[in-house]
């Protein structure tokens, strides 16, 4: 399957697309079609297509800079196990980094990237780097990437070291008052706190006074009263 033949599949709504323009605020093309249709084209080729077919397919979609092409390239790659998982798609995923220029699309490709790194953990060396980068949305989706580590109740002693890793990462992200940087932070926080109250009270502590308010407000919003 062609990057074209995909995109001819997931059809397209002019005047959908002219909203979807207005709401993302960003100028690329889009072609107006839902999440839940995305989903139900991913899911057959998924099935259709061997690995190196799948690797090559969401290439070319991203490629393309549409948005639900974006949005379909990352979909082919979110999935816990990919049989061999050797670096292909972890690869694939990170060079996409780089690229990202809005949230939506950003987000959909750090859930793959989630799934590559729980699987590989030592890639967290390689998501270290992206922290120190000019790019503010390469320094978002270290923290968006490594949300699976706020969620064991039981963590391991290197889940541990993960979580105190990416909370020293989002320490060093404090004084930048970026709201989408803020509001990575809050959004990491928030969700540790549901498992791990006291490293998040003990964040707020130290660096809560110097976050944004809206964003030390969010971080706090699940904390036990």
């Amino acid at each position: 399957m062609t990057p074209e033949e995909a995109i001819a599949a997931l059809g397209s709504d002019p005047q959908k697309a002219a909203e979807m323009r207005a709401y993302h605020k960003l100028d690329r093309p889009y072609l107006g079609v839902a999440n839940p249709v995305i989903d139900a084209h991913v899911k057959e080729w998924r099935k259709a297509l061997d690995l190196d077919d799948r690797l090559a397919l969401a290439s070319g979609l991203w490629d393309t800079n549409i948005h639900e092409a974006r949005v379909a390239a990352a979909k082919l790659l979110t999935q816990a196990r990919i049989r061999p998982d050797d670096t292909g798609a972890w690869d694939l995923i990170a060079s996409w980094v780089p690229s990202f220029d809005a949230w939506a699309v950003a987000d959909h490709a750090s859930m793959a990237g989630q799934k590559r790194l729980v699987w590989e953990p030592s890639r967290l060396d390689q998501v270290e780097t992206w922290t120190r980068s000019d790019h503010m949305w390469t320094r978002r989706a270290a923290l968006v990437m490594t949300l699976p580590w706020t969620k064991q109740n039981h963590p391991k002693p290197a889940e541990l070291e993960a979580r105190d890793r990416v909370l020293g990462w989002a320490a060093s992200y404090v004084p930048d008052h970026d709201w989408f940087i803020q509001k990575a932070i809050a959004w990491w926080l928030r969700e540790l706190s549901k498992h791990d109250a006291p490293r998040v009270v003990a964040f707020l502590d130290k660096h809560g006074a110097d976050m944004k308010p809206f964003a030390r407000k969010e971080a706090a919003r699940k904390l036990p009263s």
